[in-house]
């Protein structure tokens, strides 16, 4: 059981549009703080892939990667590439996710380390990402060599809407001694 990660470009996402939704959805349900609140509704998960992140990635402005392993996507992570113009030195990471019947099979550290490659290919030398804070993934990003650059309180609502949760901005910093 290999995990190929794979770039999906506009066409791509297009025809993995219902595998990119079902991981979403099921992860939103999971209790995944990436942006939606639960339930996710196929059409919700659908207009954000198809209306949302394509039409970035076929402007050249987001890369999406995704994971596939005995044939079927399950994991998916996306490079943020369209930074202000005092900033054309960094990118962000953003919903790294991996379908929650396919965790801790490395898919996660797959994904991540194919992102890191190409913010490298891009000349990257700084990467962001954000984090719920004590999220199972935190581990994972500082294993990856990310490190913290601080934790804002209340910053958003848990899927389920029952309570705030803080978050953790983190950054790496990319040169050509430092492995991806």
């Amino acid at each position: 059981m290999e995990t190929q990660i794979l770039e999906l470009d506009g066409p791509a996402i297009e025809a993995n549009s219902a595998a990119l939704s079902r991981i979403l959805i099921d992860s939103v349900a999971d209790g995944a703080a990436i942006s939606f609140m639960a339930p996710v509704s196929a059409h919700e998960a659908a207009r954000f892939w198809l209306e949302t992140v394509r039409p970035e990635v076929e402007a050249g402005h987001r890369t999406v990667f995704g994971a596939r392993r005995d044939g079927a996507l399950i994991g998916t992570v996306q490079l943020l590439t369209a930074m202000p113009p005092n900033q054309p030195h960094r990118c962000e990471i953003a919903k790294m996710i991996v379908h929650p019947q396919a965790r801790r099979l490395g898919i996660g550290r797959a994904l991540m380390t194919r992102v890191l490659e190409r913010a490298r290919e891009l000349g990257k030398t700084l990467v962001t990402l954000d984090t719920r804070t004590g999220d199972v993934a935190e581990p994972l990003y500082a294993s990856v060599g990310f490190e913290i650059a601080g934790t804002i309180p209340d910053y958003a609502f848990d899927p389920d809407g029952r309570a705030r949760h803080a978050t953790t901005y983190m950054y790496r910093r990319l040169d050509e001694r430092t492995p991806a």
